[in-house]
């Protein structure tokens, strides 16, 4: 059974850092574009960060641009977001995903299929 298992959420205050990790088990994904979502209550679920398959290119919302740095391991299929100056409304549950397309570019992770992967999620709570 192929799982994506998030960890690293928890409750800082405005301006704090956060690093979140996910990890893969049951099938690699280190031919596989990564990155990360977020929904908080009551919206949809939004499009965060990505990497590429290869580690070298990196795609991130606007919302989060120039506060995140998304990383990642290929050897453990593992990927990473490092967030800095968060703010209240980076409040949500944070959802790792991969493409189950190989060689697949970062900004394809924008458009997730029902073949791809997706984790169980993380919260993440931002105090003013």
């Amino acid at each position: 059974q192929v799982q994506l298992v998030e960890s690293g959420g928890g409750l800082v205050q405005a301006g704090g850092s956060l690093r979140l990790s996910c990890t893969a088990s049951g099938r690699a994904f280190n031919r596989n574009a990564m990155g990360w979502f977020r929904q908080a209550p009551g919206k949809e679920r939004e499009f965060v960060a990505a990497i590429a398959w290869n580690g070298i290119s990196t795609y991130y919302a606007d919302s989060i641009k120039g506060r995140a740095t998304v990383s990642r391991e290929r050897a453990e299929s593992a990927v990473y977001l490092q967030m800095n100056s968060l703010k209240p409304e980076d409040t949500a549950v944070y959802y790792c995903g991969a493409k189950a397309r190989e060689y697949s570019t970062a900004q394809a992770m924008i458009d997730m299929t029902p073949d791809d992967y997706w984790g169980q999620g993380t919260q993440v709570t931002v105090s003013s």
